[in-house]
């Protein structure tokens, strides 16, 4: 879950429209630089190719980085204060019926841009995977109280760029990616991890 605006102050939150304007906005933007740089380096991307023992990879992958993020928040206070902060602006003011947008759309357009077409223009080396993730990672830096969410993202990054590389099937960082936002989101939400004050 990315936004291009920073976030508002103590004093401010956003609204409903605005997340949803943002969450729109930031995900065409992330499908055009996509584009962009296809146009610039015409490359072969990552293939999707619907299996269902990828597809089952990929949602598992999602559900362990999804229980990894809640032993993480658990202990972790920074990371616990980052994410709550992040997803308090984020999530407060959606509804219940909005959180599948907000697991689809950065789920699709941060892994097309960052594992589909990234890791295979750097040639899918190891060291591919780490800029794509400090990439991805830096995506998620909206103030820099929000360091310790970096370095979260920044490690999602890498597990689902090792998942790219070794599967060489876009579809498993997709559901990974999708799975893990749509779970916290509705975790969250249900109040089953609270933010802390």
């Amino acid at each position: 879950m990315t936004f291009s605006a920073g976030p508002p102050s103590q004093s401010e939150s956003l609204s409903r429209t605005q997340v949803l304007v943002a969450l729109g906005v930031t995900s065409v933007l992330l499908l055009l630089a996509a584009n962009l740089w296809l146009y610039l380096q015409p490359q072969v991307l990552l293939p999707i190719t619907l299996t269902l023992g990828d597809s089952f990879m990929g949602i598992g992958l999602g559900l362990g980085i999804t229980c990894l993020s809640a032993l993480i928040y658990r202990g972790w206070p920074a990371y616990r204060k980052s994410a709550d902060s992040y997803l308090t602006m984020v999530l407060k003011p959606l509804h219940w019926m909005d959180l599948p947008w907000l697991g689809l759309l950065p789920g699709l357009s941060e892994e097309l841009l960052f594992r589909g077409i990234m890791l295979p223009a750097m040639g899918l080396t190891p060291q591919a995977v780490i800029i794509s993730a400090v990439s991805f990672g830096m995506l998620h830096l909206s103030s820099w109280r929000q360091w310790p969410y970096v370095i979260w993202a920044t490690l999602m990054g890498l597990v689902l760029g090792l998942a790219a590389v070794i599967t060489h099937n876009l579809l498993v960082p997709v559901l990974a990616h999708t799975t893990t936002n749509l779970i916290s989101s509705l975790l969250w939400k249900g109040g089953l991890t609270k933010p802390s004050s």
